[in-house]
């Protein structure tokens, strides 16, 4: 299954098939030097096909979780490449989650001032939510994703078959995002992950559905003007749980429980049915004050206000301005 992505900076595919990784050359420019970034935690084979499908490649492997998303590893990634004299013309080849996608794009968009970037993304997360759309970032200073780039793929290859080697809580924490577009966006979807049965054919069609909610929104804001905003549902408090908690919860698990104060009432029952079907959290165990520190430096954030999504019933949102004091009685109102 091919789905065309449309953006300013240029178009490309993504690539939606069983086996795909072993073909990657089929569908990706590896005659050439590559760097391959991989983490810790993907199976060696997968970055190893990779590499042996490239004309010449050199595999970095980071230690697998957002601890890695940092300076030191962007250091690594440019130091590699000017070691081994890539040039404007060599490519880099991210395999594996949303930690070495972001990384490996924002290294790529850096390089010699952009070199081409290719994702093969291996959990589900990824394949639902950072594989398109072009954002690239590492953190800083205990903040989530606060310096980056727009960087759009040269292609994305997507393989349900990497799936097979997460354990059930990196599934789970990967269907929060697929959950999070079916809120806002599609109601048909969020009907589809609470009757799925976790069969690989039910999977794959989640993820397509989800990929084309994403594809729609990014084709038509791709620098997050207005309506890619949307994309954010659950991650505004999501992402200072995620800061606060230091690892101990997965990014998925952190936008199931950012989503629960942006729903209404009514929904937010249903929302927190699908997340227990799903062993994903439901109670928030922070205070408001200690989210504060971190709600405050989201990037969207303007002026005094951030723009956080509200959605009162499934398939459908709604933007609002608030302070980080009116997102702060919102969270305990929740609880």
């Amino acid at each position: 299954m091919i789905i065309p992505v449309h953006s300013d900076q240029r178009d490309y595919n993504i690539y939606l098939e069983k086996g795909a990784l072993s073909k990657a050359a089929e569908f990706f420019n590896l005659d050439r030097k590559a760097l391959v970034v991989t983490d810790s935690g993907v199976p060696r084979e997968y970055s190893e096909m990779v590499a042996s499908l490239c004309a010449d490649a050199v595999t970095v492997c980071i230690e697998q979780g957002e601890k890695s998303k940092n300076f030191d590893s962007l250091r690594l990634l440019l130091s590699t490449m000017l070691k081994n004299g890539f040039t404007r013309s060599d490519c880099v080849v991210a395999a594996g989650g949303g930690v070495v996608g972001d990384l490996s794009a924002f290294a790529a968009s850096c390089y010699m001032r952009g070199i081409d970037f290719y994702n093969i993304p291996t959990t589900l997360l990824s394949q639902v939510d950072s594989s398109i759309g072009g954002k690239a970032a590492i953190d800083f200073e205990g903040v989530k994703n606060i310096v980056g780039a727009f960087k759009q793929p040269r292609g994305v290859l997507i393989d349900p078959e990497t799936l097979k080697t997460l354990d059930e809580r990196q599934k789970n924490a990967g269907l929060a995002e697929a959950i999070k577009m079916a809120v806002t966006s599609d109601e048909k979807l969020l009907e589809l992950i609470e009757k799925a049965d976790g069969t690989e054919s039910g999977r794959t069609e989640i993820i397509r559905r989800a990929l084309m909610i994403k594809k729609d929104v990014v084709e038509k804001d791709p620098t997050e003007q207005g309506l890619r905003k949307v994309l954010n549902f659950g991650h505004t408090i999501g992402h200072a749980i995620e800061s606060f908690s230091e690892g101990k919860l997965l990014h998925g698990e952190c936008v199931a429980l950012g989503m629960l104060p942006m729903c209404g009432e009514n929904l937010r029952g249903r929302v927190k049915a699908v997340l227990e079907k799903y062993s994903l959290p439901r109670e928030i165990t922070q205070t408001a004050d200690e989210l504060m520190p971190f709600i405050a430096h989201d990037k969207k954030k303007s002026e005094s206000q951030i723009t956080v999504v509200m959605s009162d019933e499934a398939g459908s949102f709604r933007f609002e301005k608030m302070t980080v004091e009116q997102i702060g009685l919102l969270l305990e109102k929740a609880k």
